[in-house]
């Protein structure tokens, strides 16, 4: 329970979240649930998502403070009027994404927009939504660089992303991560409009993460980026060609600030841009080297610069890690390495 600190939502309290079978969602749920809320997630087939309340979160299942709801299409004009109006939720989350890393920003970034507009209009229509909170990325408010210096702030924009999204065909396929990026400004610019054309009675916050790592809560959870580490491990060479750098943050870390943006008062309008430290394939495989040191693994790639971006309301940041999640500072990684390779699935 939270009777340690004042919260925006009511103890006990249902948050719906969308995407909830995401490494994302799913850890924020696992927080929510353990503070004594109740957690429905909306999944585009229950079938598929079954592990969830058979696998992840059986306890909560059974005792009615987990369930899933089933939405086939997202993008669908009332595709979530029934689902929070059957709930009455405190909070809504909203983690899903299309995660093709389409080429064509009409496949991804127009249903991105339709989905988040669909869920905004559904929520304030339902006086108990308080609180409204979008996972978005890094890549809504800068593209990595490496040895440039960058402040991120609540106003960073990626609008290099949006151009290059949205320049003419051919689609080619390196341009998915731009695409991927410009669709999470739009949803973003979509949600904060929404909120200033129309004054719902909830709030809006985003969560924009760097790069994420650190424990899974399901195997499943492998088969995205949360699997990285364990294939650096295994010296599968065909992910060197592909390998993150920027800054990263743990999962767990990330899904503190989700909880911080439901239940903190103090925290309305935001975006939370989170970033632990700087980081790079070869700083991973230090680690890997340190801790396994009779192992054998790849070589160093050439030509793996620091990112030198910073965020420029850490502190603030690092006061919601300390009063929701009771932490002094981001786990560092070299915890979230060894946690990835040590998750139980």
């Amino acid at each position: 329970m939270d009777s340690q600190h004042q919260t925006a939502i009511p103890d006990g309290s249902l948050v719906l979240i969308t995407g909830i079978t995401s490494y994302v969602a799913s850890y924020t749920a696992k927080c929510l649930l353990e503070r004594g809320h109740r957690v429905r997630g909306i999944v585009r087939s229950l079938p598929q998502a079954a592990w969830l309340t058979d696998e992840v979160f059986p306890s909560f299942s059974h005792n009615g403070a987990f369930d899933l709801v089933e939405i086939p299409d997202l993008t669908a004009p009332e595709a979530f009027s029934n689902a929070i109006l059957d709930s009455q939720p405190s909070a809504v989350i909203h983690t899903a994404m299309p995660m093709s890393f389409d080429a064509d920003p009409n496949k991804v970034i127009t249903p991105t927009v339709q989905t988040m507009s669909n869920l905004l209009r559904a929520a304030a229509r339902v006086p108990s939504v308080k609180r409204f909170v979008y996972t978005s990325s890094i890549g809504a408010a800068y593209s990595p660089r490496t040895g440039i210096p960058a402040s991120l702030t609540k106003d960073s924009w990626n609008d290099a992303a949006v151009d290059a999204a949205w320049a003419p065909p051919p689609y080619t396929p390196e341009r998915g991560g731009k695409v991927y990026a410009a669709a999470k400004v739009a949803a973003e610019r979509a949600m904060f409009q929404f909120v200033e054309d129309t004054k719902p009675g909830f709030t809006v916050t985003s969560v924009a993460p760097f790069f994420i790592l650190g424990p899974v809560l399901h195997k499943r959870h492998l088969e995205g980026s949360a699997g990285w580490i364990r294939k650096v491990f295994a010296g599968e060479a065909r992910v060197s060609g592909v390998m993150p750098f920027g800054c990263q943050i743990n999962v767990q870390d990330v899904a503190a600030l989700h909880v911080a943006a439901v239940l903190d008062p103090d925290v309305r309008g935001d975006r939370l841009i989170a970033a632990a430290e700087p980081f790079h394939i070869n700083v991973v495989l230090d680690i890997l080297r340190r801790q396994y040191p009779d192992r054998q693994f790849m070589d160093d790639l050439p030509s793996q610069g620091l990112c030198l971006a910073t965020v420029s309301d850490e502190e603030c940041l690092l006061r919601l890690l300390k009063k929701w999640a009771g932490r002094d500072g981001w786990i560092p990684l070299e915890q979230g390495v060894r946690e990835a390779l040590a998750s139980d699935t």
